[in-house]
């Protein structure tokens, strides 16, 4: 064990993702079972940079792991990223003695991680918390189940209200870069199309497949995820009824929806895990690296790689969306 750590900074950031508070949890805890002292940071980096720091104990995490949101709360702060507000933060860090700091969000809260370590030669570990499961390094992100379950019950909900009055429905997803919930979901619901940004939409091909299963099928679903290139759902629907006519056409933007909920039984033992982990990575001497498990194992990312790229689709998902939606 690296016995130079002696305290452990904890900070949520960026989007809130339903496991957060599992992984709060298993971090304390794993942190306590050590011998740590472990500090909750309030606010993310905006309450790095504000001072916002509270004690955590074992007991401040008990019976929240079945919870939704981050009891740590969480934004996004454009002040954090400026030379003097990681210079304030530093000092924050310093002043209450923290030897390591674990991060849990996405992209931009492992960029700043970075680009804060980097700067001060800190020992910071990140575990991946975001819905949209775009990060390299992790099958899962936390969040993502929960998320991709909350967009089937909703869309099952509305299927049944599309067989009764014969019409198409397009429903939008979370997903302004990655197209990954509407993949997945898409896939669980039997959309009869699913468009993202990692693939082209030609409204023209869409309104033919829509005239061929037309006859067939007394309801048709269309997941679009926000980021498609051909526009949001409110948009596609309008291209789409103004080349055809006769659809009793609906949209339905779940939006934030997506965020909320109790964590699945999946995001809260991966956060369980990832959580444990990024404790057992500081105690390794890791630093600048984010947790993951790949193929059940786990896994080390550098914050570069792991904010780099966006996960490539599953080819043969893809292909068999159009098979199946025949």
């Amino acid at each position: 064990m690296q016995r130079s750590i002696k305290k452990i900074g904890l900070l949520t950031s960026g989007g809130d993702a339903p496991g957060m508070n599992a992984a709060i949890r298993a971090v304390v805890r794993t942190s306590i079972y050590n011998g740590l002292d472990v500090v909750g940071i309030m606010h993310g980096y905006e309450g790095l940079v504000n001072d916002e720091f509270v004690k955590l104990s074992a007991a401040s995490v008990a019976n929240i792991i079945q919870r939704g949101g981050t009891i740590l709360k969480t934004s996004r702060s454009a002040r954090f990223m400026t030379g003097e507000g990681m210079k304030i933060a530093h000092a924050n860090l310093k002043k209450h003695e923290i030897d390591a700091l674990i991060v849990v969000g996405g992209d931009g809260t492992f960029r700043g991680a970075k680009q804060f370590g980097d700067l001060y030669d800190l020992t910071i570990v990140g575990v991946p918390g975001t819905i949209d499961n775009d990060l390299i390094g992790t099958d899962f992100t936390i969040g993502y189940d929960t998320a991709i379950n909350t967009v089937v019950e909703a869309v099952d909900k509305i299927r049944d209200t599309a067989e009764s009055h014969d019409r198409l429905f397009f429903v939008e997803v979370m997903g302004r870069d990655a197209g990954l919930i509407a993949l997945r979901s898409g896939v669980a619901v039997g959309a009869e199309a699913i468009l993202m940004p990692e693939t082209h939409t030609d409204i023209d091909e869409l309104v033919e497949k829509l005239k061929s299963v037309k006859r067939k099928k007394s309801s048709k679903i269309i997941i679009v995820a926000e980021g498609d290139e051909a526009g949001g759902a409110f948009e596609i629907a309008k291209k789409v009824t103004a080349k055809v006519k006769g659809y009793d056409a609906r949209v339905t933007i779940l939006g934030h929806i997506q965020r909320g909920g109790d964590p699945s039984c999946m995001d809260r033992v991966n956060a369980s895990r990832l959580g444990y982990e990024a404790v057992n990575a500081l105690l390794k001497g890791k630093k600048g690296v984010m947790t993951g498990i790949v193929n059940k194992e786990v896994v080390y990312t550098a914050f570069e790689k792991a904010t780099k790229h966006i996960q490539k689709l599953n080819p043969d998902l893809v292909k068999m969306i159009e098979v199946l939606s025949l």
